[in-house]
């Protein structure tokens, strides 16, 4: 990028510290100031990485900024962005930027009336796996994709989140909160959801704490479905099975298997860059792909570990700001992000009311991100 774009961050809770340390590897990011409505949290986040500490209300009268990131909870998304661009930013919001379509196209009304990119998390699926997925499919070796199954699984978020409780209510739940992730990469490999129809359940109206701090011991009330299983059919074709749940002690699923008509493949998690990919041929006999160059595998985070990780969070952020002096559209962009948006939703509307519904929403299939386009996101 020929431009260096001034980056607030407004919301300075976990995820702030991923996105301060991680956008100094991209060109033409520089996060200036952190804000928050608790002061001291602000402060505290600010201190440790080297950044201005302000309220809300001076980020965004902060001239120095170009975009803000919004990572508050997700039932303020909406309004926070919204208030992001009526001040003359550029918004790129943690997952999911919204909570209905209606709140979308009214972010995107706002946008265009000014000018602005609106643009979303996740960016996991522009990960070195995920891309080396998308090339494989797109090299025609698999055949037509014509189905699949999706599975994110496990015993809740009380069980290691210190303060749970808004996973468990409206705009919470394993659909909005991991689903993102799955969707996205789902869109990213096939195209955009024609159909849907789902059913869903809670299998506690409570949740226990069992995380260590503050809140330990404490009693949720949960107020959104915590399981949810569900059909998707693709504008390509293709059928593909959701199984969405905070209430499996254990599964054997992998995360995102796609069958084609001469062969498989084995998609890792989505909640990460990297991961292993496995084909089959027509015969069904497992194959270890190598992974390729790609940087966006390159393990950077727990280099001490046994299984050390990729992470480029910020990848989709600084895609966008690069847009704007491409005039492409964003990978991680608001018409995409808004689809997915409709997908989980309409899950959730399917699974209560019991019909296939029919999509209003649809957006380009985001364009893969191949190695020396990733690089050139990169400083050197």
């Amino acid at each position: 990028m020929a431009k260096t774009y001034g980056v607030g961050i407004m919301g300075a809770g976990n995820i702030s510290a991923a996105y301060l340390r991680l956008a100094p590897l991209f060109k033409g990011l520089e996060v200036r100031a952190v804000a928050d409505i608790l002061p001291e949290a602000a402060k505290r986040r600010a201190d440790e990485f080297g950044v201005a500490a302000q309220t809300p209300d001076e980020l965004l009268k902060n001239s120095e900024l170009d975009v803000i990131v919004n990572l508050t909870i997700p039932s303020t998304h909406f309004s926070v962005s919204k208030d992001i661009i009526s001040a003359g930013k550029h918004a790129y919001s943690e997952k999911p930027f919204v909570l209905s379509v209606e709140e979308g196209l009214a972010l995107k009304k706002a946008a265009d009336e000014r000018g602005l990119k609106v643009g979303s998390a996740p960016d996991t699926f522009l990960g070195g796996a995920h891309q080396q997925a998308r090339e494989i499919i797109d090299s025609g070796k698999l055949g037509k994709i014509m189905s699949g199954t999706m599975h994110v699984m496990s015993r809740g978020m009380e069980h290691w989140h210190p303060n749970p409780d808004f996973f468990f209510q409206p705009g919470g739940g394993p659909i909005l909160d991991l689903g993102p992730y799955y969707i996205t990469d789902l869109v990213h490999l096939l195209g955009p959801v024609k159909r849907l129809s789902a059913f869903t359940n809670m299998a506690r109206t409570e949740r226990i704490v069992s995380a260590e701090g503050p809140y330990k011991g404490f009693s949720i009330k949960v107020g959104t479905p915590t399981t949810i299983h569900g059909i998707l059919e693709f504008h390509n074709g293709a059928i593909v099975t959701i199984g969405a749940s905070w209430d499996v002690a254990s599964h054997g699923h992998h995360n995102i298997e796609l069958y084609g008509t001469d062969g498989s493949i084995f998609v890792p998690d989505p909640n990460f860059f990297g991961g292993d990919l496995v084909t089959t041929g027509i015969e069904g006999i497992r194959t270890a792909v190598d992974p390729w160059a790609h940087p966006f595998g390159v393990a950077n985070q727990d280099l001490d570990k046994a299984e050390p990780r990729a992470n480029y969070r910020c990848a989709g952020l600084a895609d966008m700001m690069q847009s704007i002096e491409t005039s492409q559209t964003p990978r991680c962009g608001l018409d995409s992000a808004l689809h997915v948006v409709e997908v989980m939703t309409g899950l959730l509307e399917a699974g209560e009311s019991g019909k296939v519904l029919t999509l209003r929403t649809t957006c380009e299939r985001p364009r893969a991100l191949g190695i020396e386009e990733a690089r050139a996101l990169l400083r050197a």
